[in-house]
């Protein structure tokens, strides 16, 4: 525990909306003390002390580090905890996921706050590595360390009453835990709908959980799995533990009103988030690495304070040395926002929306502050969790900790030729094909149609118009290759492959001949997940052997070694994306329309189907 101390400088007081000069007082992790002080006493240059910055949204995997190699480079930036949904590793390795997670996020001074994740697969429509259902769902949210059901991605469940979602949302309300949405361009009435949907048995949800819900959860269902490690395919297979279902009689009434699926992440326009809002629900505003909302969203900011949040949702390593969310409160001061309505998005909603343990500057709170240098460009020299130095100038004092891998990986590796497209097995009409249009900053593609590029029979890739061929390979068994063409990739030579496909993280690449193509692939493979590129250049890969998602190196290191691969793509490859291999990763999450490709085939995100 953190000896005892005091930090002087000027307390920015997001409660009473005031600036003074204080002297806070720290013993045994809490603050014990807020001192007032006069002007003539107070040291006005020793910076603006304020609550730890909080990411509302996250998947840790993204980043490609392992939660504990995340904090290590969060806390430079000023941020102390996060609101984060594991159902990247939980695709791939299920439960076991999760609790791996939840482990080594524990093992360093930073306040994760996990999520049950609610679609694991995200749909039926592709192959992922395991599966929740309600009642693996219920014995996550049991858990003291899962404080939400997270992002509820299946709308349509929701709008339709299916039985397992329902039951999925009833645990969540029962146990007093906030529900996260995820739908977005949904608007009117279906929106009202999804984000307040009446119990489906009619009566309370309180009811509902105690008739239809509790009754249904095995009490004997597993919580954890014990992972095989060193066997020939990296696979992993549970081992039955025994907890009781929590009694309905012990759950805490339900909460009155309001929404039920209470944030949104995914409002690409002020207009949708407006109808969001007037139906009770808060919009966090998203700016990541390849998903960017903040240009659209940050206005709302003005006029509704106390119901917006921050997030990255996802954040490659590169951009995380950077900054975090400090950048998005130096950007909304550029835009003229009031500084205490910022500091109410980025520290005070998100521990009051989830209820999590995590300090705000109040006596008797966990001693998670930090000091900027200004309040305008938010650079942050001090950063402190539970009254312990964590950061100082840039330097983080966060250790790294032994990881022992985590995965799922079980394909051989391709030849140029299983990747072909002939005339006969794809779908041609008077000439064009439809072809997934990539948009920069956006998760949404277009669905274009446009000349086909035949050679010999065969649909190639034409770099002239930008049409690249895309692939995605099923990582968890061998299986036929799923085909398509992509724009905007921008790729002159080579090609790029990655392991993290969201959500089922199959292997996905792009490039522009099948040898290039086979080559990222099944660099991919050997590594048994990563991400790749190859081009006459030369070829770089980036291993991630935790769930093929995450490196267990140090998180500078592997953002070094992205940033590298980075820069080969685009200075060498020609691709003129922001961020290639973050934007690769979502063309195949198909509950992002409009055209996404599975493993499975060319999938249509409006008619909810197969091309």
């Amino acid at each position: 525990m953190a000896q005892s101390f005091s930090v002087t400088g000027n307390l920015v007081d997001v409660h009473t909306k005031s600036i003074y000069t204080a002297e806070i007082v720290v013993a045994d992790g809490k603050i014990t003390a807020i001192n007032k002080l006069t002007t003539h006493n107070s040291q006005l240059n020793s910076g603006y002390i304020l609550p730890g910055f909080i990411d509302s949204h996250v998947h840790i995997e993204s980043s490609m580090l392992v939660p504990s190699e995340f904090a290590k480079l969060a806390v430079v930036h000023g941020t102390v905890g996060t609101v984060s949904d594991p159902h990247e590793i939980a695709n791939v390795c299920g439960m076991a996921g999760v609790e791996f997670m939840i482990e080594n996020g524990k093992q360093v001074n930073f306040k994760f706050n996990f999520g049950a994740p609610s679609c694991v697969p995200a749909t039926t429509f592709e192959t992922a590595g395991a599966a929740l259902d309600s009642a693996d769902v219920h014995a996550l949210l049991l858990k003291d360390e899962i404080k939400y059901l997270s992002e509820m991605m299946n709308f349509p469940g929701v709008l339709f009453n299916d039985e397992e979602v329902m039951k999925k949302i009833g645990s969540a309300k029962a146990l007093g835990k906030p529900v996260d949405g995820h739908a977005p361009g949904l608007r009117g009435e279906d929106a009202r709908k999804y984000i307040a949907p009446p119990p489906p048995k009619g009566g309370t949800w309180e009811a509902y959980y105690e008739q239809y819900v509790a009754p249904s959860m095995n009490a004997n269902k597993e919580i954890s799995e014990t992972i095989i490690l060193g066997d020939s395919n990296n696979q992993f297979s549970n081992k039955n533990t025994s907890e009781p279902t929590q009694p309905a009689s012990e759950i805490p009434p339900l909460g009155g009103g309001g929404a039920i699926i209470s944030t949104d992440h995914e409002c690409f326009t002020k207009e949708e988030a407006l109808d969001k809002l007037g139906y009770g629900m808060k919009i966090i505003i998203r700016e990541g690495s390849a998903a960017k909302n903040f240009e659209a969203l940050i206005d709302l900011l003005h006029d509704y304070p106390n119901e917006i949040l921050f997030c990255s949702d996802d954040k490659h390593p590169d951009s995380l040395m950077v900054g975090h969310i400090n950048q998005l409160c130096a950007r909304a001061v550029a835009k003229g926002i009031d500084i205490f309505n910022i500091l109410q998005a980025a520290c005070v909603n998100p521990v009051q929306h989830y209820k999590l343990d995590i300090g705000l500057l109040r006596m008797g709170d966990d001693a998670d502050f930090i000091i900027a240098d200004d309040l305008v460009n938010f650079n942050i020299s001090h950063t402190y969790i539970n009254g312990a130095l964590v950061a100082q100038n840039g330097k983080s004092f966060i250790q790294s900790v032994a990881v022992t891998p985590i995965n799922q990986f079980d394909c051989d590796t391709i030849t140029a030729d299983q990747l072909a497209i002939t005339t006969h097995n794809y779908p041609i009409a008077d000439g064009k094909t439809p072809v997934i249009e990539a948009l920069e900053g956006q998760l949404i593609t277009n669905k274009l149609y446009c000349e086909a590029t035949i050679v010999n029979n065969a649909l190639v890739s034409n770099t002239n118009t930008d049409i690249l061929k895309m692939v995605v390979v099923n990582r968890y068994h061998n299986a036929p290759v799923a085909k398509a063409f992509i724009k905007n990739v921008g790729l002159k030579q080579g090609a790029i492959a990655s392991s993290v496909a969201h959500d089922s993280h199959n292997i996905v690449a792009v490039g522009v001949d099948d040898e290039s193509l086979a080559q990222a692939i099944n660099l991919v493979i050997q590594e048994k997940g990563g991400v790749s590129a190859v081009g006459r250049q030369g070829q770089h890969v980036l291993g991630l052997p935790v769930a093929g998602l995450m490196s267990t190196n140090d998180g500078y290191q592997v953002a070094a070694t992205y940033t590298a691969i980075d820069a080969f793509v685009k200075e060498q490859l020609g691709s003129t994306l922001a961020a290639p291999f973050m934007t690769l990763s979502f063309m195949a999450l198909l509950v992002i329309p409009h055209l996404k490709l599975s493993d499975k085939g060319l999938f249509d995100g409006d008619s909810f189907q197969f091309v």
